[in-house]
């Protein structure tokens, strides 16, 4: 292994998520893994056919490089939704592997027909409806001419969904908001039934939608976050873990994603001195520490200097001094015998001890999402197949 960590994805994990999942949203609902920013930081090579064991067979990507490289590694009776940037000169390779994409605005429609004519192959596309976001998708005003040119081109479009997206559904905050948006692209679903727009999937629910409102479970679900393992939000947790017909005392969903590395070296420093850059850290008795090969470089947050910790043989070993471009240093003073090439979590489990994704993201000041996303492409990712 040429790099200095390496990430593992559970496959035990994710079986237990998918399958949780796919009970709440019925066997008859499409689920959809949402594999954008490189599969939320889990690899999109390694994780596409590791949820494809699972039965997923639809895979939701940010782009056209997302899309090429999901590609790569699928299988044939698979399929690709690309639900953001997507540019004139990618749409022809884009349809003629008949991969999916959103339409949200009526130039991008015109340039699909146009794309389509050339290729001679349909292109498949989801209308993204604007039903309160106001981030992307077509505004109701527009609907009308976009329901027309799309029945005088039928021959070049097929219609695979009709969708919008909720702006924060997992939080209590926007309760009235998603309610509103929900009303919406129900009207708006049966304003374009009515001029003969009538899709295969009609979906509007992600992950916090699925698990909190129920109603906006359709045709299909995006699955995010969740299908990694991580709740949305603390308020999706409790939601789903404290309601009264709630079958699980404890967490159903199980994290895919460690983190790993090992000790780099071991040094001993005398009472009195600075650690590392600057004075930092000041050594106030004589201590024992331990290198981490890792820094900002790999995603290990620098807010996490003098304030977070790792796990070694089992025990917690705090951050000490400034966390550097490529290392940083831990207290290893009361774990005894550490040496080079011990194991070091700094993400996951070791022995009856956890550092979480919620944690560490709580210490570093970042989101779940994140976090993840961070997470360096170049860290090799490995499957594995834990008891859990």
């Amino acid at each position: 292994m040429l790099q200095t960590s390496w990430i593992e994805l559970d496959k035990s994990a994710l079986k237990k998520n998918i399958r949780y999942l796919q009970k709440r949203i019925g066997r008859d609902t499409t689920f959809v893994s949402v594999i954008k920013g490189n599969a939320y930081g889990h690899g999109i090579e390694e994780f596409v056919p590791l949820a494809e064991e699972n039965g997923v067979h639809n895979f939701a990507v940010y782009d056209a490089y997302e899309a090429y490289r999901a590609l790569q590694v699928k299988r044939r009776d698979s399929h690709l939704i690309i639900l953001g940037m997507l540019d004139a000169d990618q749409m022809e390779w884009v349809i003629d592997n008949e991969i999916a994409f959103y339409i949200f605005t009526y130039e991008r429609l015109e340039a699909a027909i146009a794309t389509a004519r050339k290729v001679k192959k349909k292109a498949r596309i989801h209308l993204e409806l604007e039903t309160g976001m106001y981030r992307t998708g077509l505004e109701e005003e527009i609907l009308a001419e976009v329901a027309n040119l799309i029945k005088k081109n039928s021959r070049y479009l097929y219609i695979e969904g009709i969708c919008t997206h909720y702006a924060g559904a997992e939080s209590i905050a926007n309760y009235s908001r998603v309610h509103e948006q929900y009303a919406c692209f129900q009207r708006l679903c049966k304003a374009l039934k009515r001029r003969g727009i009538i899709p295969q999937y009609y979906h509007s629910a992600c992950s916090a939608a699925a698990l909190i409102y129920p109603d906006t479970i359709m045709d299909l679900v995006r699955f995010g976050i969740a299908h990694y393992g991580l709740w949305p939000s603390m308020e999706t947790k409790m939601k789903n873990l404290l309601s009264e017909d709630s079958k699980f005392t404890r967490d159903p969903l199980k994290t895919v994603l460690s983190w790993k590395t090992r000790v780099m070296s071991v040094k001993k420093v005398q009472r009195g001195n600075f650690i590392n850059y600057g004075n930092a850290f000041l050594a106030t008795k004589n201590m024992s520490l331990a290198t981490i090969p890792i820094g900002y470089y790999h995603g290990y947050n620098r807010s996490l200097s003098n304030f977070g910790y790792v796990l070694i043989h089992g025990r917690k070993a705090e951050v000490v001094g400034m966390v550097n471009m490529n290392m940083f240093m831990v207290n290893v003073s009361n774990i005894p015998a550490v040496k080079s090439g011990d194991e070091v979590v700094l993400i996951g489990r070791q022995g009856d001890m956890q550092i979480t994704v919620a944690s560490f993201s709580e210490l570093s000041n970042m989101v779940n999402y994140e976090l993840l996303a961070r997470l360096p492409v170049q860290i090799p990712r490995h499957v594995v197949e834990s008891a859990k």
